[in-house]
């Protein structure tokens, strides 16, 4: 197990170039199972999560040849089915969560899906519900098996319906529209999630072929076709990477540039965390955040105290209410966050409590932060990363805090984020990995 030493305290200044969206990525590699032909993919991020994908892929039979750093051609010419009735391939499908979307491709194409339950963070109840409703509602046939946890599906006449999702899911939405790009007939899938990669995947899916109009809505109606072909394809940057950066900004006092930010497919990220105090400009499509000594988070009109919520798109997304959390603690004003998705999700406070914080866990879904103004700086601990988002949110803290702080347990930071401490130290960090 691998940790952090991180010294608090030190001023940021220079550019960053965020990766490749991580959640972006797994429904875009998953895809390249839907045709025999030639898939190039770029701006892939190196990290954790998604080479332990790409690992799989080429374990299923997928020719994966690297083209540069970032870039990778995938041909999906010769899948070995057989192996997905191997343990090895149980075991290493139950350690991602992002393994669940090889099942839409491997219906649609090859008539059948097996797979084990799928890990992934600890932050709450994720059920597959929404993903095996849509495969059954196209004609697939679901077994589940509880004492082994392993899921069986049966996809042979897959056939186009309508289908009114009980939650916007991402990874089922994604799941359930490459189930239904080669399914016979039309496939209506409202309450749909619309988040931009999402958008990337069906706009990936139609230049291979495939007829998905309403994208960006969460009506989608898709038109069956028989067969796709191959493509190329540049994912988004991360947007949560880009949130995070905004938070540490903020936190270290630092004057930093987000280069080639894809602003327009931000939502009201950018302005969420203005609400929070922190000034920024966008120059083209890099956002400048200036070096501030104090900022304040607005109140809403009649005075009242700020709710920070997450929702679905184009609401906040639920992954960057950490590093909202976070960032309100030297903030001068209260907030409450709201986490509505995940009932785990906010139990990392007691560490940042720990470190001075003055924060009050309402229950599961809530917390109240008090901002210091700085007027009494964090001090530094050691701690436990439990997540990847509350990881990065506490090596936030760390390099805003007085002192040294050990994070340990950073094997989920380096699920989500690639070469961070590499990255963070060419801006002036103090962040060593260490065994």
């Amino acid at each position: 197990m691998s940790s952090f030493r991180v010294k608090g305290g030190l001023k940021l200044k220079g550019e960053i170039i965020p990766q490749g969206a991580k959640n972006e990525a797994l429904q875009i590699l998953c895809a390249v199972l839907l045709t025999s032909e030639k898939v190039t993919i770029h701006k892939i991020p190196n990290i954790r999560d998604v080479n332990k994908l790409i690992e799989l892929l080429s374990d299923m039979g997928v020719k994966v040849l690297k083209l540069g750093p970032e870039s990778f051609e995938f041909q999906a010419d010769n899948v070995d089915l057989k192996y997905l009735e191997t343990e090895d391939f149980l075991k290493k499908a139950s350690s991602l969560r992002g393994s669940v979307m090889i099942l839409g491709p491997l219906l649609t194409r090859f008539g059948h899906g097996r797979l084990s339950k799928p890990g992934g963070d600890k932050i709450g109840r994720r059920r597959m519900d929404t993903h095996f409703y849509g495969f059954q509602k196209l004609g697939a046939q679901f077994n589940y098996d509880s004492k082994k946890e392993i899921y069986h599906i049966d996809g042979k006449n897959l056939k186009g319906a309508y289908m009114l999702l009980d939650e916007a899911s991402v990874t089922g939405t994604a799941n359930i529209v490459m189930a239904a790009v080669m399914a016979e007939g039309k496939t209506t899938i409202y309450n749909a999630a619309c988040e931009p990669y999402l958008q990337q995947l069906c706009d990936m899916l139609n230049r291979m072929g495939a007829k998905i109009t309403g994208i960006g809505s969460n009506l989608l109606q898709i038109e069956g076709v028989k067969k796709l072909k191959g493509t190329e394809h540049t994912m988004l940057p991360d947007m949560i990477e880009i949130g995070s950066f905004i938070g540490m900004a903020a936190m270290t006092q630092s004057e930093i540039t987000i280069k080639d930010a894809k602003i327009p497919r931000l939502g009201i990220i950018p302005d969420t965390f203005k609400r929070m105090g922190i000034k920024m400009e966008f120059k083209g499509d890099d956002i400048f955040i200036p070096s501030q000594k104090h900022y304040e988070i607005e109140s809403f009109i009649d005075g009242s105290i700020l709710t920070v919520a997450d929702a679905i798109w184009p609401g906040f997304t639920p992954d960057l209410l950490s590093i909202v959390l976070v960032t309100a603690t030297q903030a001068k004003g209260t907030v409450l966050v709201h986490q509505k998705m995940f009932e785990s999700r906010l139990f990392f406070v007691d560490k940042l409590i720990d470190m001075g914080a003055q924060i009050i866990l309402c229950d599961p879904h809530r917390a109240t932060v008090i901002g210091l103004d700085r007027k009494y700086p964090l001090k530094g601990i050691r701690m436990t990363s439990p997540d990847i988002r509350a990881g990065v949110s506490l090596l936030i803290a760390a390099m805003s805090a007085e002192g040294t702080s050990i994070i340990d347990n950073i094997e989920q930071i380096d699920r989500g984020y690639q070469y961070i401490d590499q990255r963070l130290n060419a801006l002036g960090a103090d962040i060593v990995r260490i065994n």
